[in-house]
């Protein structure tokens, strides 16, 4: 098979595609990653990457969380930190929730399916990962939620 045509079939348990993401996972909740469901992962898989970002930021993309070297798996439990951390937008590492300065915004929780371990040092910025995967990516696929703030 091609792999430019493997597709990961992503969802979660916490919102459907298109659907918003509850407060919980966001500024004006807990600030708590998603659970997430991570399907037809190929059988030469041998780690996961994510990236969830926000196109409509007003700056241009705003990266959330990037995170790589996932053991293979089907799930990403809510609250957890499933392997290395690069620098988000807001300049940290790990997670950090939605919470768009005005109106509704379009997060995507990409996934990739790679078949090797990432040789990328923890803090690593978008770009830098992307990089790094760019010849190993085996399938990929993603989830897109909307998020408002509401206070």
């Amino acid at each position: 098979m091609d792999t430019a045509s493997r597709k990961l079939i992503v969802s979660s348990s916490a919102f459907t595609e298109g659907g918003d993401i509850p407060s919980l996972y966001t500024c004006d909740g807990q600030g708590i990653n998603p659970p997430l469901q991570i399907g037809q992962i190929p059988e030469d898989a041998v780690t996961l990457a994510l990236i969830m970002e926000d196109p409509d930021a007003p700056n241009g993309t705003f990266d959330h969380w990037l995170v790589w070297n996932i053991e293979r798996t089907a799930t990403i439990q809510e609250g957890r930190n499933p392997g290395i951390n690069g620098t988000n937008s807001a300049g940290k590492t790990g997670y950090i929730g939605p919470c768009p300065p005005s109106g509704s915004h379009r997060y995507y929780f990409h996934v990739y399916a790679l078949d090797a371990h990432v040789k990328l040092a923890a803090g690593a910025n978008k770009q830098g990962l992307m990089d790094a995967m760019e010849s190993h990516i085996l399938a990929e696929g993603s989830i897109m939620g909307r998020y408002k703030k509401q206070k």
